[in-house]
């Protein structure tokens, strides 16, 4: 069994309406949620899985949604090659004033920072709390871990902007077999 604990708030996107989004849940990974909704706590039991491993992407699943991401960005968790990474903002700031600062930076004006970041990479990040956290594959993840923590660590975003520009060049040649 395995345990992970989400805000309270976050419990009716992991439970779906009509207890749609745990069933799906459940029935695609032969996994069990037993959902606590006073406390939060969420129990992963695995004894009924034929993929052990499972087990622990429907874990990050569910730590996913409680950061914030919405139930079809965390399904992605259940691919592949996919994984779930969250960067603590307190790591950077002493305050909460510079925290609400530098989560400022990462949203950047109506969302286009994130936005940006998530386009250039094809991860997908979510600002909750006083977290960032990352969906990506195993290509995209450290390119879209080092941009965030560019920007937590106060860089200019237009340098941020240039070194994604580049990463995703490589890519591209990377990609031609060049």
């Amino acid at each position: 069994m395995l345990y992970a604990r989400i805000p309270q708030e976050r419990i009716g996107v992991l439970i779906g309406p009509g207890g749609q989004t745990k069933r799906l849940l459940e029935e695609r990974t032969d996994v069990r949620l037993l959902v606590d909704s006073e406390t939060g706590e969420v129990t992963v039991d695995e004894s009924e899985a034929t993929d052990k491993f499972l087990a622990v992407k429907v874990r990050d699943l569910v730590l996913a949604i409680g950061r914030g991401f919405s139930e079809e960005r965390a399904f992605r968790l259940l691919e592949d090659n996919t994984y779930f990474v969250v960067l603590d903002i307190k790591d950077y700031a002493r305050s909460p004033a510079r925290v609400a600062q530098i989560k400022s930076r990462v949203i950047g004006t109506r969302g286009k920072t994130r936005r940006i970041v998530e386009d250039l990479t094809g991860a997908d990040v979510s600002v909750y709390g006083h977290t960032v956290s990352i969906i990506a594959d195993d290509v995209q993840l450290p390119i879209a871990q080092e941009a965030l923590e560019m920007l937590l660590r106060g860089s200019e975003h237009a340098t941020v902007y240039r070194f994604l520009e580049r990463k995703r060049a490589e890519l591209k040649i990377a990609e031609m077999g060049f």
